[in-house]
């Protein structure tokens, strides 16, 4: 409830009834389904079976669809590690649980080598689009009598890439909503191609025999990376042994295919409620779909595909030569591949569009710890989506495009780099905080074994080991990957590090200039907000568009039992939920938009609410002589249901509901117009009255 002056009764006057409001919204505050969850995340993940197989293949051989399938069952166990660190971090991922449990400096290198995944995500998605799109071309082209290449792939591809790239940046920049509704089309769209291809190639099997791909090794000395010219480095090359070995770099090599796991903890704070069980949906959604489109199809391409030239001529673009060798006329196979490679385009341009989201939230989550600039952490003033780092991301992601020249297997060797060390750093970290935080979890990765008091993570352990064990193997046998993931980790290190230095200088600044400061605590948890201030208070100023609303006011952050009853109990669906303040001015006092420290922290713990609990809110700041007069006033412009109050700490709850039934009397002269006013300090003591 907010503070007013000693005497609360008011006389409403002209000027007290043409108030204008501040309306406050915050960085993303919108939700999505755990469907629009799902498309995002396999945007990413479902996209590399456009590239993976001829990656795949490439490095180690015909065995490679088995070892993406292994890769896409391992997905799952993977994923639980995720889901566990999201039912204790809302604004979770692998820096906020590396932090938490393995402190601030293996959090920083954690963070950076997840940086360097999605600034891979976005180039080897869009470049392999652009090889799909040429390959295309050409291919028609030479149904025209053209001999040679019309379009040379690898140019053209780096051209497509800038311009997918370009698109996603200014969809971004106007924020997650529009860009999951398209996500939501792609994989819509995509299913639909896949449920062609596979009655297809199961035609095409039927009529010309069916044979699993020969499980067979043949590793190339790019494939082994700095051991090639080791001992063990020539058994694997002839093949004299495979072993243990043998085994982790093939596995190293199709680990990629699991990339987008980290973007599911990213979006989770934008997941609607029940966040928790939607989130479960979104991942078994996101396994099941993978073991069919990126498993399945790697396997029709090897059976389907003669080997003769699967990897000499669609290593790029493997999938478009499935669709050239199923059976059919030639014009429906070249009709069937127009439709792949459309859809490929889509899906690729799609996993673009997650590496902005899982990197722009990764950047975010360290911003918020202030060892990022807070200079980056200022929102768009129309869209209120943090452009500054989006623009960042963009930028590296360009510079990876025009370095690679159009290269997708130096890009899916470099790739691999982030995604497994990401991996090992979250499940390292919740490993560890199964011991340093013994608390009830809502969820937890199965597999624990009780002995005594002491509960042993062995699904945790069991996951952390393989995953370590192939990172390590990686370093030696992806020397693109090494090299430029070190060097990489190290740009990002530098960059936090002088962040840090910069806001421990704007802390001690802000001690010799108290008034209004902002300390770097309060940068580390504090939301940023934007303000649109100058409204008159209508619901279509405030952006209400729901017939059905509520008003909760609130003041102290301690003190919101009223709010979190109402979210808890209101559809979203149905109600627009507005949170309001009242600053309480003094007489002739101007009004100064700015928000102060202690409004911040208010919408802050209002945010935080909202995402924990994944339903939205309007924020309001409205100014006023008397905050119970402002109360009834803005409950009346606004035609709200009810009005939900905490108790004051100046009156009773009596007290309160006399002062506002009065106010209510006097404004409201319509007699059908009714009102409930709910005062609430706990589940105990509460008071309802209907006016």
């Amino acid at each position: 409830m907010q503070n007013s002056q000693p005497n609360p009764t008011p006389v409403p006057t002209e000027a007290a009834r043409s108030v204008k409001v501040v309306v406050v919204t915050t960085v993303m505050l919108s939700f999505i389904s755990f469907w629009r969850a799902a498309s995002i995340v396999l945007a990413d993940l479902a996209s590399t079976a456009y590239y993976i197989g001829g990656i795949t293949e490439s490095a180690i051989g015909t065995a490679a669809p088995y070892f993406i399938l292994a890769v896409m069952m391992f997905a799952y166990a993977v994923r639980a590690v995720y889901i566990e660190s999201c039912s204790m971090f809302t604004r979770g991922g692998v820096y906020r649980v590396v932090r938490s449990s393995l402190g601030p400096n293996l959090a920083k290198v954690s963070v950076s080598a997840l940086m360097f995944d999605y600034v891979l995500t976005g180039p080897i998605s869009s470049v392999s689009a652009g090889q799909y799109l040429s390959g295309l071309i050409n291919s028609f082209a030479k149904q025209f009598g053209w001999s040679n290449e019309l379009l040379p792939p690898d140019i053209i591809s780096v051209v497509i890439a800038i311009c997918i790239t370009l698109f996603f940046w200014w969809e971004n920049t106007k924020g997650i909503e529009e860009s999951s509704e398209k996500a939501l089309r792609i994989m819509q769209i995509t299913t639909v191609m896949i449920a062609v291809m596979l009655v297809w190639a199961g035609l095409t099997l039927a009529t010309r025999g069916f044979k699993w791909p020969v499980f067979d090794f043949n590793f190339s000395e790019e494939s082994l990376g700095f051991i090639h010219g080791w001992e063990i480095g020539k058994k694997l090359l002839t093949g004299e042994t495979i072993g243990l070995i043998g085994i982790l770099i093939a596995l190293g090599h199709s680990m990629l295919a699991m990339s987008g796991e980290e973007s599911l903890a990213q979006v989770y704070r934008e997941i609607e409620a029940p966040k928790l069980q939607n989130l479960k949906r979104a991942g078994f959604i996101i396994w099941a779909f993978s073991i069919v489109f990126t498993a399945g199809f790697s396997f029709l391409a090897v059976m389907i595909i003669p080997d003769s030239v699967r990897v000499s001529i669609f290593k790029d673009n493997l999938l478009s030569g499935l669709a050239l060798n199923l059976i059919g006329p030639e014009w429906a196979t070249y009709a069937l591949n127009a439709f792949v490679v459309i859809v490929g385009v889509l899906i690729l341009s799609g996993a673009v569009n997650t590496s902005f989201i899982g990197a722009n939230g990764v950047l975010n989550r360290v911003a918020e710890d202030g060892i990022l600039a807070d200079w980056f952490r200022k929102p768009h003033p129309t869209y209120g989506t943090t452009f500054r780092m989006i623009n960042l991301i963009t930028a590296f992601q360009l510079i990876t495009i025009l370095l690679s020249r159009g290269n997708v297997i130096l890009l899916g060797e470099a790739y691999a780099f982030g995604v497994i060390w990401s991996f090992v750093f979250n499940a390292f970290a919740m490993l560890a905080l199964r011991f340093k935080d013994t608390s009830k979890r809502r969820y937890k990765v199965p597999l624990n074994i009780h002995i005594g008091k002491v509960e042993f993570p062995v699904g945790i352990a069991l996951i952390f080991i393989v995953l370590l064990a192939v990172a390590i193997v990686n370093l030696f046998t992806k020397s693109i990957a090494t090299v430029a993931g070190i060097l990489f980790t190290l740009f990002f290190m530098i960059l936090f590090n002088v962040s840090e230095r910069l806001n421990a200088r704007q802390k001690e600044q802000a001690k010799k200039n108290p008034r209004g400061a902002i300390s770097l605590e309060d940068l580390e948890k504090l939301e940023k907000f934007n303000q649109e201030s100058g409204l008159k208070i209508t619901p279509e100023s405030i952006g209400s568009e729901k017939k059905s609303r509520v008003l909760v006011a609130v003041k102290d952050p301690k003190n919101l039992e009223h709010f979190d009853k109402a979210i808890d109990t209101i559809d979203t669906d149905k109600t627009d939920i507005i949170v309001m303040t009242v600053r309480v001015l003094e007489d002739e006092q101007p009004f100064n938009p700015e928000m102060t420290r202690q409004e911040r922290e208010l919408f802050t713990e209002i945010v935080n609410i909202a995402e924990d609990v994944g339903k939205p809110v309007i924020p309001l700041l409205v100014p006023s002589y008397n905050a119970f007069f402002s109360i009834v006033n803005s409950a009346k412009e606004l035609g709200v249901t009810d009005v939900y109050l905490g108790e004051s700490e100046r009156f009773s709850m009596e007290t309160e509901l006399e002062q506002l039934a009065m106010i209510w009397g006097y404004e409201q002269r319509d007699a059908d117009k009714k009102i409930m006013f709910r005062v609430i300090a706990d589940d105990k003591a509460k008071i309802e009255v209907e006016l």
